[in-house]
C-alpha cells in the first residue's frame, strides 16, 4: 500500500449523524482534523438537513437522502473549492446536521404579574403559562443568526429568549384583547392561536416556526381569588336565612353531647332564627319586620290636625288631606263632629271654615221626600 492509500484511508468516507438525544437543534460533524474524502458517503435522514459550510460561507444544504460527495452534488462547494488537486483529492468543510422535527413541550410563563385594566374588577395582575413547539425551518437562517460556530446546539439555549418573546407579546395581547377576567377561561384557545399568529414572524427571523402555543392557565393574585371564592360561595349559599338556620339546627346534636350544650343551641337557635329574616331581607334589598306596633311620624309642623269622633270614640289626629280622603269615601261627613286645638267644644266638620274646602266635591245629603 502507497504512502498516498494510507492517507487516504484516514479520510472520513461516511458522512452521517444518529440523533441520540431529543433536545439537539443542531449538531456539527466531528471530522477529528480529517478531511472528508471526495466521493464519500451522506447520509441525511428524515427529519433532518444537512448544511455544507466553506471559509465560513454556507455552500450546500441537502434534504432527506443519500448523496455520494461529487462535483455533481455539491455544485456551490465545487465552485469555491475549485478542485484544483483533482476530483479524486479530500476537501475541508463543516457539516451541521439540522434537526427538523418538532420541538415539543417547551415552557413559558410570566415571571412577574402583568398588569391589565378589566371592565369589572378595574386594574387587576395576572399570571399565565402554558406551552408551545417549534420546528428549524431554514437552516442556513438559524446557522446564520444564532448557532454560528457552535458544535452542538441544544433548545435549552434559545428556549429563554423565545420565552421571553411570548411573555412580552401576551401582555400585549392580554391588554388590547378587552376579554373580561372572568371569560378569559373560555377563550383559551382563540387567545392561543392569536398570541401563534401574533409572535409567528418574530420566529421566523430565527429560521423557527411556531407551530402551536397552547395558554394552560392565567391566574389572578390570590387575595382578588379569595373574594371571588367568597362571592362564589354567597351564590351558592342562596336562601341565607334557610342557611343560618340549617347551621344551627345541625349543631344541636353536638351541643348535646356537651354539659349545658343543649341549653346554649337552644338560645343560638332562638337568635339565629331573630337574625336569619332581617339579614335575609337586607341582602334582598327588603325593610326587615318589625315585631312592634307601626310608628307613625309625626304630623308636619304648623299643619293643622282634627280629632274626629266615630260612634261615640275619639279617633285621629288627621291632617286636612286625610280628612279630604275620609270625606270622599264618606267616612266623614259636615255632621260629624272634630276638635283641634283652640276650639272650645266639638263642632260639626261642616260648619268648621278650614274644612268647607274638602266638601266642595261632595254632594249634600238628599232631603227627605214629602
Amino acid at each position: 500500500m502507497g504512502i498516498w492509500d494510507k492517507v487516504r484511508g484516514e479520510f472520513i468516507d461516511i458522512v452521517q449523524w444518529i440523533d441520540d438525544t431529543n433536545n439537539t437543534m443542531v449538531y456539527r460533524f466531528e471530522r477529528y482534523n480529517n478531511q472528508i474524502k471526495y466521493g464519500a458517503q451522506l447520509t441525511v435522514r428524515e427529519g433532518q438537513a444537512a448544511v455544507f459550510v466553506n471559509q465560513g460561507k454556507i455552500a450546500d444544504i441537502f434534504q432527506p437522502g443519500m448523496y455520494a460527495l461529487e462535483t455533481r452534488n455539491l455544485p456551490v462547494l465545487s465552485t469555491l473549492q475549485g478542485w484544483k488537486y483533482g476530483f479524486n483529492s479530500p476537501f475541508m468543510a463543516e457539516v451541521y446536521f439540522c434537526s427538523m422535527r418538532q420541538f415539543t413541550d417547551l415552557k413559558w410563563g410570566t415571571m412577574n404579574p402583568v398588569m391589565m385594566r378589566d371592565a369589572e374588577f378595574g386594574p387587576v395582575r395576572l399570571r399565565a403559562f402554558g406551552t408551545y413547539v417549534v420546528q428549524i425551518t431554514e437552516p442556513a437562517v438559524l446557522i446564520r443568526q444564532i448557532v454560528g460556530t457552535d458544535g452542538r446546539f441544544t433548545v435549552e439555549e434559545i428556549v429563554n429568549q423565545l420565552r421571553n418573546l411570548i411573555v412580552s407579546r401576551f401582555s400585549e395581547v392580554a391588554g388590547e384583547s378587552k376579554i373580561p377576567v372572568l371569560d378569559i377561561a373560555a377563550n383559551y384557545s382563540e387567545l392561543g392561536d392569536f398570541l401563534t399568529r401574533r409572535i409567528a414572524p418574530e420566529f421566523q427571523s430565527y429560521g423557527l416556526a411556531l407551530t402551536k402555543l397552547l395558554v394552560e392557565n392565567i391566574s389572578l393574585p390570590p387575595a382578588v381569588e379569595e373574594a371571588l371564592d367568597k362571592r362564589t360561595s354567597m351564590g351558592v349559599i342562596g336562601n341565607l336565612a334557610a342557611y343560618t338556620q340549617f347551621n344551627i339546627a345541625d349543631s344541636i346534636p353536638e351541643a348535646a353531647k356537651n354539659p349545658g350544650g343543649l341549653a346554649a343551641a337552644g338560645a343560638g337557635l332562638g337568635m339565629g332564627m331573630a337574625m336569619a329574616a332581617p339579614i335575609s331581607q337586607a341582602l334582598a334589598g327588603q325593610k326587615p319586620a318589625d315585631s312592634g306596633p307601626a310608628v307613625t311620624p309625626p304630623p308636619i309642623p304648623g299643619a293643622a290636625t282634627y280629632f274626629v269622633a266615630v260612634e261615640g270614640k275619639q279617633t285621629g289626629p288627621f291632617d286636612v288631606p286625610a280628612l279630604s280622603s275620609q270625606a270622599a269615601s264618606g267616612l266623614l261627613t259636615r255632621q260629624t263632629l272634630v276638635w283641634t286645638q283652640g276650639m272650645n267644644q266639638w263642632t260639626q266638620a261642616g260648619q268648621v271654615p278650614a274644612l268647607a274646602g274638602i266638601f266642595a266635591s261632595v254632594p249634600p245629603p238628599i232631603p227627605p221626600e214629602a
